[in-house]
């Protein structure tokens, strides 16, 4: 046997027990990828497209609206999503136009492990589970143990949750492409070269261990306590209801109400999202369900649900969030003509109307 079909027999040994990405397949199954599974990386581009878009619309009306200040950890969470969604468009349009199949030198290298790998793409979306969780503790705090919250959650402490959310999402995924990565024969393998099945195998459940089910916990945990402190604070507030609470206090009761309630829509969405994901990559990496591969319609599919969380995120923002939803709805143009007319003389009537129909100033 000759040097070039060991490597190649290797790597198709080393390639089926692991994956993230369609790189890690061998050149047969990319043929079969290239002719089958097409249309579903421009899908996958299309939802980095709208990810990109929309977290950056979403980024401007918090920074508008004067909320980058108050709601950081929010910021860094569109941020983190704008950043994997903008490499993912970058990274399929390069394994679309099959940049893949021609690496040489240190250039080619880089562009393995930094593009091609997935691996900015990664470090966007694992920073966005870490900050998500970070997120769900800092309400929890707030909501569950108000007075200690105000003596730990120091304008510091919060920029440095901010910093380890790029930190673990980065760090762990370069460490990981770095030990699992290289270029043979002008080809990016990425996620592909293991010492072991057991190496392998630890790698997998270490990434759905500590980026999912902890998280999930964490969700059910601190936003259980919350539903549970919002209540009790409910029938406080109905018991002395005579007194009444002042206009500032009403205000800041509403908006942290409505933070809960995205944020937990937010977790919701993420937990059913990215689940299928996590049950693919197990089943594939461990040859539990052989026929599994990281290059057929099933794999694009759910990568494609997973992400469409990313790209889905900005709107639950725009709906859901008060301050940017106002702001948003100043960016509608046939919003502003609405109300436009009413300086002008003899349209009362016009004002009028667009009370009855719903169309009041913004």
């Amino acid at each position: 046997m000759t040097d070039e079909t060991s490597t190649t027999s290797h790597l198709s040994v080393a390639v089926t027990t692991s994956g993230i990405d369609k790189t890690q397949t061998t050149g047969e199954n990319n043929t079969t990828s290239s002719s089958s599974s097409g249309y579903l990386e421009w899908a996958v581009i299309s939802i980095g497209v709208v990810g990109t878009i929309g977290n950056a619309v979403i980024l401007y009306a918090l920074v508008a609206s004067k909320q980058h200040k108050k709601q950081v950890l929010i910021v860094n969470q569109n941020a983190l999503d704008l950043f994997s969604s903008f490499f993912l468009v970058i990274t399929y349009i390069m394994e679309v136009c099959n940049v893949n199949n021609n690496l040489t030198g240190v250039t080619g290298y880089w562009l393995c492990i930094s593009i091609l790998s997935g691996n900015f793409i990664w470090w966007g979306t694992n920073g966005s589970m870490v900050n998500l969780a970070i997120i769900t503790i800092d309400r929890y705090l707030k909501v569950v143990h108000p007075i200690r919250s105000k003596k730990w959650l120091r304008p510091w402490v919060v920029y440095s949750e901010v910093a380890f959310s790029w930190f673990v999402g980065s760090v762990y995924n370069t460490i990981l492409v770095l030990y699992s990565t290289a270029v043979i024969d002008g080809k990016c393998y990425s996620y592909a070269i293991f010492d072991s099945y057991v190496t392998n195998m630890a790698s997998v459940v270490f990434y759905i261990w500590f980026f999912y089910v902890i998280i999930l916990a964490i969700f059910i945990f601190c936003y259980g306590r919350i539903l549970v402190k919002i209540r009790n604070q409910a029938r406080v507030m109905a018991s002395h209801n005579a007194a009444g609470p002042s206009t500032a206090q009403n205000q800041s009761n509403q908006i942290q109400s409505n933070v809960i309630k995205t944020m937990i829509f937010v977790s919701a969405f993420y937990a059913i999202a990215w689940l299928p994901y996590n049950i693919y990559y197990l089943l594939a990496s461990t040859r539990l369900v052989p026929t599994l591969s990281f290059s057929d319609y099933g794999y694009y599919t759910i990568k494609f649900i997973a992400f469409f969380y990313t790209a889905a995120n900005p709107f639950v923002y725009g709906t859901k969030f008060n301050p940017v939803r106002q702001i948003l709805r100043k960016m509608i143009p046939c919003k502003k003509s609405l109300v436009q007319p009413t300086d002008c003389p003899g349209t009362s009537g016009m004002r009028t109307s667009g009370r009855r129909t719903g169309q009041t100033r913004i």
